[in-house]
Parts: structure tokens; sequence; C-alpha cells
């Protein structure tokens, strides 16, 4: 025995060349794979979404253990922005709500909605136009401009156009903006066999997808900053766009994937 300590000369120095237990070993090593996913997620990643990846990569730790590790570290995702107030609205004179909130498609290049966001930068307004199809979430058009000239969407819709050449009428969902409303819009429409439908004025829920999709785009990218400059932004929200959402970033509603590998995998 260690006089004074009260231990066992042998476990003494046991623990003198392994002062850390086998969980807390491991706890260190899965902590460099949590922080490795959190940088990759550029902070926006929560416990459930690192389990996800430590899941995909091997790791057989379970959920609340990721969750104990980052709390005990002080890693927590960004948070959101707070729901918007719920407002009625009046429905559309132009055309009428045809998606009535069935945000759930199964099929691709059924139901696309879109809306309008704002970016600020140092030279001014930068807006962005984003098409999502609704079945994976993806965003499939774009248009980033210094005005909300009607250009805006059309050129956000002609991408969507381009990109996924639907083979049947696509449902696309829009607010009552007027850039949604004018002649131009509606004749694109009946050209290229889409089916027109607009939310209740005033009312966000009508088109919370696309609204959720500006949350997070806000949240886990823009971050309340200023752009020096409008090419700035733009690149930066194509970046997000295109390599991280699209590709890589986790959602919810798609069971833990990015909307790319929902796609692949479901078609």
């Amino acid at each position: 025995m260690c006089r004074g300590l009260g231990v066992a000369r042998s476990g003494f120095y046991a623990w003198l060349h392994k002062p850390l237990s086998n969980r807390a070993i491991e706890d260190e090593r899965l902590l460099v794979l949590i922080r490795n996913s959190y940088t990759a997620s550029s902070g926006v990643y929560g416990a459930r979404r690192i389990f996800l990846d430590l899941r995909e990569a091997g790791e057989t730790c379970g959920r609340h253990r990721v969750a104990r590790i980052m709390r005990a570290h002080k890693i927590k995702a960004l948070h959101g922005y707070k729901a918007p107030r719920f407002i009625p609205g009046r429905p559309s004179i132009i055309t009428p709500n045809k998606l009535q909130r069935e945000f759930t498609v199964d099929r691709p290049n059924r139901v696309w909605a879109t809306d309008i966001t704002y970016i600020r930068t140092w030279q001014g307004w930068l807006y962005l136009a984003a098409v999502m199809d609704l079945f994976a979430r993806n965003i499939v058009g774009g248009s980033m401009k210094p005005t909300l000239a009607r250009e805006l969407v059309l050129d956000a819709l002609l991408m969507a156009v381009w990109r996924r050449k639907p083979k049947h009428q696509v449902l696309v969902h829009s607010d009552q903006g007027s850039q949604y409303g004018s002649d131009d819009w509606l004749r694109f429409c009946r050209a290229n066999n889409l089916e027109p439908s607009m939310s209740r004025r005033g009312n966000c829920w009508d088109n919370a997808v696309v609204e959720s999709f500006f949350s997070s785009l806000k949240k886990e990218r823009i971050r309340q900053r200023i752009y020096k400059t409008r090419d700035l932004a733009k690149a930066d929200v194509f970046d997000y766009i295109e390599v991280f959402y699209n590709r890589n970033r986790r959602h919810s509603h798609l069971g833990g994937i990015s909307p790319e590998a929902f796609e692949r995998a479901s078609f």
C-alpha cells in the first residue's frame, strides 16, 4: 500500500501511466470528430446532425453521448430567428392558392415554391430570388440582382426550367408580390407548362418551406453581417446554396440527409 493514500502500489502506478479512464479517452477521440463536423458545417450543426455525421462515418456512439460531450465543451449550434406572427391574409385575385400548404410531394418537378429575400451590402441591397423543388427541398433555380425588377424572378424560374427540364406540368407557388403577378411572369408560366399558385396576402405560412430556407441562409451563413460588395455577397450565397445546402446540409424533413442525396436515393 502507498502510505497516506490508502491505495495499492500497483494501482497507483497504473493510474500514473494512464490517468484517464477508457471512457474519457474515447470521449477525447470523439471530441475531435465532433469538432470536425461542427467546423465543416460552419457552426450550424447541433448534436442531432453531428451524431448523423458520426454514424455515417462508422462511429457507434449514441446521440446522448454526443450531446453530453458538446455541452461539456460549450459547442452549440447557432440559434434561429423567431417564428413570424400568423396573419390570415386575403386570397389572390390573379390565381388561387392551389398548393394549400401541401408541402410533401411524392416526385420531383411536381411542385416548385419561390420567393424573394434581401441581403445587405455596403453597395446597397442585393435581392435573391430562389426556386425550391418541394420533393427534396433543393434549390433548383436562383437569381441575384440589385433591384426588384421582374427579371429577378424570371431569371430564377428560367434557371429552374433549364436545369430540371420537367416533362409534366409543374405547380409554381409564390406570394402575391408584384413580380409574380406581372404579365411577363404569367406568359412565361403558360409558355413553359407551369401552373401559377399564390399565397394569401401577408401570410408567410402559405410558403413556409422557402421562408425556412431563407431563415437558414441568414442564420447559417449571412449571420447579420453586411458584405463589402454585392459580388462578395453573390459568391458567398452561391457557395452556401450549391456547395453546402443542396449537396451536404442534413435536412430533418428528409431523414437527416442532404437534398441531393435524398433525390439520388429516391430515384
